[in-house]
C-alpha cells in the first residue's frame, strides 16, 4: 500500500504538511532553529501520533467488546536522546478511561492487543524507545 503526502516549505522554517486524507497541518522548528511558532513541531507530531493510533486502536477494541467509553484521554511523556538524531527513548502513555462496564482486564486487554497487532506507530516507536502503557478508569 502506498501512501500519498506532500510537505511544502512556505517561509523560515515552516512547512505546509498535507496529507491523502486532505487535511493539512503547518509544521514549524524551533526558534533556535529559525522557527516563528507558527506550528507542530516534527517530533511532537511523531508523538501526537503514537497517542492518537493507540488511542484509536484501544477505543475500538473496547467497542468490539460491547464496553462504552463515555471519556477517554492519553497523555504522553517522553524521554529524548541527548545527542543527534535524538530519538524517543523512552515513553509511556497514561490513559485515562471512563464508562459503565469497563473493567480492568478489558482495558488491559485491548491495550495489550493494540500493542501487538494493531497499533503501527507503536510497533515503529517500540524500535527506538521504551514505551510503556498505563490506565486508569474513572468511575462515575
Amino acid at each position: 500500500m502506498t501512501t500519498l503526502a506532500m510537505v511544502t516549505w512556505q517561509q523560515g522554517v515552516c512547512f505546509q504538511a498535507d496529507a491523502e486524507s486532505g487535511h493539512s497541518v503547518t509544521i514549524d522548528g524551533p526558534a533556535e532553529a529559525g522557527g516563528e511558532g507558527r506550528g507542530f513541531r516534527p517530533m511532537e507530531l511523531m508523538l501526537l501520533g503514537l497517542g492518537g493510533c493507540m488511542a484509536l486502536d484501544v477505543l475500538t477494541i473496547l467497542r468490539r467488546m460491547r464496553r462504552p467509553i463515555s471519556a477517554y484521554q492519553v497523555t504522553l511523556r517522553a524521554e529524548r536522546a541527548d545527542q543527534p538524531p535524538r530519538v524517543y527513548t523512552e515513553v509511556t502513555l497514561e490513559h485515562v478511561l471512563q464508562g459503565d462496564g469497563l473493567t480492568d482486564d478489558a482495558v488491559q486487554r485491548a491495550i495489550d492487543l493494540a500493542e501487538s497487532k494493531y497499533c503501527s506507530a507503536f510497533a515503529m516507536f517500540a524500535k527506538t524507545a521504551t514505551v510503556k502503557n498505563v490506565f486508569q478508569i474513572v468511575r462515575s
